[in-house]
């Protein structure tokens, strides 16, 4: 699940603001933004991010307002590293000087003109970079840290100057990390002998991803998202993304084609998130990572491969599982049989075979817009490690995949975890179904009613 609580930033954490026309004289930071924004710093701090931005979006006006962004994100202990395009600016200097090129995008055929033009493009985004981050106080660096081979030829077509990514010396960009400076890395890379390759900057991205061990990949263009048959996706598992693009590649927009296939590289290669945002929104980076709704499209890997839903050669194991929880009045007593009754109910999550903890997802025939969650357990040994929360987060995919927009949990003794860890906000019974607040009444054990919007 995406990683974010809403906030709505005006001004970087380093108190550098961006032009006057784009921003207000003085920096509108509210507390909630604050609150939303340190909620996650525990668990971003240290990351490394490789954000990837089109070149149309260095040219976009809103770049000022990027590079403020990325300047929060450096604030938060985040390790960032840049990755640029040149298509938008190759295709002005093709134009200007009259030399057509061979190909915009860096995948195709680049002859000795079309590479000429891309290296003056590549440097004059670069400097464009350089000085927004200069302005927000950041230390950066040009790199020639991609080490590059020659494609060839493929399918007969000598590719000339187009390259592919040899290797990359991730321990040269983790020392600039660590010195606090933020790599800047061109679609160029460099051979053996010195001679210079024009790389596409999406495919650059994931293999950066690949070599730093990044969290997130995030694609910075001028699209909404990844469209898929005319619509925008908000979220998709990185299995469904790979089965449309084997499958019907043509349902895929032009526009978001080479990021969704790039996604799919990182996130096969470690990557767990990939983001495709759109550049030109003011704040759209700090609002995708930190905000509940997002403004583009989070593609995320399986981290849910131990999780099943339960069968009925399950019940007494989870029937056992859960005994001392229900002792403890941790959760509501169920008998073998009425776990069997609502078996399809229960998910379990597995290790070595092994079931060592459950949760229940329930519907509501009369909302079913509301879905509730349950008999959340795990056993002591594995507690801490996170797996309670993979069940929820799990339970949340499930429920918006079947049309659910609310979750509840009702909770006597581990409210703290859901509204602490979870983002689910306290409520009151009313808000249950009428057949359930009868249960809820009766069972005399008075649990708090909590809420998340999906």
């Amino acid at each position: 699940m995406p990683e974010k609580h809403t906030v709505s930033m005006s001004a970087s954490a380093s108190g550098s603001a961006a032009p006057s026309s784009a921003l207000p004289a003085t920096p509108m930071i509210k507390p909630t933004d604050l609150r939303g924004i340190l909620r996650y710093v525990p668990r971003f701090q240290g990351q490394s991010f490789v954000l990837a931005l089109d070149g149309a979006i260095v040219a976009d006006e809103n770049f000022g307002n990027l590079a403020v962004d990325i300047a929060v994100l450096r604030s938060l202990g985040i390790k960032v590293v840049l990755v640029h395009g040149i298509g938008h600016q190759l295709a002005e200097l093709s134009a200007q000087r009259k030399i057509p090129i061979t190909n915009v995008d860096g995948t195709g055929l680049t002859d000795a003109a079309t590479l000429d033009l891309a290296l003056r493009a590549s440097a004059r985004v670069s400097h464009l970079i350089l000085e927004g981050l200069t302005q927000n106080n950041l230390k950066c660096a040009i790199t020639n840290a991609v080490r590059s081979l020659p494609v060839g030829i493929l399918k007969g077509v000598d590719l000339q100057h187009t390259g592919r990514v040899d290797r990359i010396d991730k321990d040269f960009l983790k020392h600039l990390i660590d010195a606090d400076i933020v790599p800047i890395i061109q679609p160029i890379g460099y051979g053996p002998e010195g001679h210079s390759y024009r790389i596409n900057s999406d495919l650059l991205a994931a293999e950066l991803g690949e070599a730093l061990g990044a969290s997130k990949v995030i694609y910075l263009g001028p699209i909404a998202g990844l469209e898929i048959d005319g619509v925008v996706k908000r979220e998709m598992p990185v299995e469904r993304l790979r089965a449309v693009l084997k499958e019907t590649p043509s349902l895929v927009s032009s526009a978001s084609l080479s990021k969704a296939q790039n996604a799919v590289r990182a996130l096969e290669t470690g990557v767990s998130r990939v983001h495709l945002v759109d550049g030109r929104i003011f704040d759209g980076l700090i609002n995708e990572i930190f905000s509940n709704e997002g403004v583009g499209t989070l593609i995320y890997a399986n981290d849910y491969q131990q999780i099943r839903q339960a069968r009925r050669a399950d019940v007494r194991m989870i029937y056992n599982l859960t005994r001392a929880a229900v002792r403890r009045e941790e959760l509501l007593h169920r008998t073998q049989a009425t776990i069997e009754k609502f078996i399809e109910q229960f998910y379990v999550f597995e290790i070595d075979e092994n079931i060592i903890a459950c949760v229940t997802l329930a519907f509501y025939a009369d909302k079913p817009q509301l879905a509730e969650v349950g008999s959340l357990y795990v056993l002591p040994f594995y507690q801490n490690r996170g797996i309670g929360r993979k069940l929820i987060e799990y339970a949340c995919l499930r429920a918006k995949e079947k049309g659910a927009t609310r979750l509840l949990a009702l909770s006597t003794q581990s409210y703290s975890f859901f509204t602490s860890v979870m983002n689910f906000e306290e409520t009151g019974p009313e808000i249950l179904p009428e057949a359930r607040l009868k249960t809820y009444a009766e069972s005399g054990r008075n649990p708090k009613v909590l809420i998340k919007d999906l």
